[in-house]
């Protein structure tokens, strides 16, 4: 760290910092933006199901209630989906904020912009307010619910998951549309590979979300998946999805980050 602070974030930001476990102390206190954060989806999350980046089932697909909806400045069309964020709110401008804690959340969905409102006054996720609408548990660990909406700070951090990636294979014939999740490490996936039992591997592109399509016909065939996360690691799922696979079912991998 440099000897002189320069502005009052990175200030706060050491503030942040000390307060964390014993077990983050040894990450730099570097990096934290300003940010705001609102909740949605019910006080059991169930309306934060689903979303922009086509995860389905949370609990399924292995994100659970501490995930968020990004902004349109944070969302990065879709490209951001599968990060994992932890956030901080700052006590010292709301009187909202529950002092000493932190929370890490997944983006999982978008809030789109409301262009009728202005930015400080409901248009919160409007460009280029970067923003966070959280699940209401994950909210109310570092908010009291009667606040509404609070300043936060934010840096982006490892994602930690539980078993293997998770291919979830949607379309029909020519036209495969694979769900990619429960990504963990980086948690954003930038490249896709498959590979039938009887062809090369080949380039799938994004589709919307974390959903990935390729225009091969690859029915009766054992697929195997090739991942490429936003830090450049590679994983490969050999002969994840076996050769009866169908449309609509989920294969659960091997590989993690």
């Amino acid at each position: 760290m440099e000897k002189k602070i320069a502005s009052k974030v990175q200030l706060f930001a050491i503030s942040i910092f000390l307060t964390l476990s014993a077990s983050e102390l040894k990450v730099s206190a570097a990096g934290w933006t300003r940010a705001s954060a609102t909740f949605y989806g019910g006080s059991d999350a169930s309306g934060t199901m689903g979303g922009a980046c086509g995860y389905g089932n949370l609990y399924i697909d292995g994100y659970g209630i501490k995930n968020a909806a990004l902004s349109t400045a944070l969302f990065n069309s879709g490209a951001a989906c599968g990060a994992c964020f932890q956030i901080v709110c700052d006590s010292r401008n709301s009187r909202w904020c529950k002092k000493g804690t932190h929370i890490t959340v997944t983006a999982t969905n978008f809030c789109p912009p409301n262009y009728d409102l202005p930015n400080d006054n409901g248009g919160w996720c409007n460009p280029p307010r970067q923003h966070f609408d959280m699940s209401q548990p994950a909210w109310e660990t570092i908010a009291i619910y009667r606040g509404g909406i609070v300043p936060v700070y934010y840096r982006r951090v490892k994602c930690g998951r539980t078993g293997g990636v998770r291919f979830t294979i949607n379309g029909k014939n020519y036209f495969e549309l694979v769900m990619i999740a429960n990504v963990g490490g980086s948690g954003v996936v930038s490249g896709v590979w498959v590979k039938g039992s009887n062809t090369a591997w080949m380039a799938m592109s994004r589709n919307w979300g974390m959903n990935w399509q390729s225009l091969a016909y690859l029915n009766g065939q054992s697929l195997s998946f090739r991942v490429q996360t936003d830090d450049g690691k590679v994983r490969t799922a050999y002969n994840v999805a076996p050769a009866n696979w169908k449309f609509g079912d989920t294969y659960v991998s091997s590989i993690q980050f």
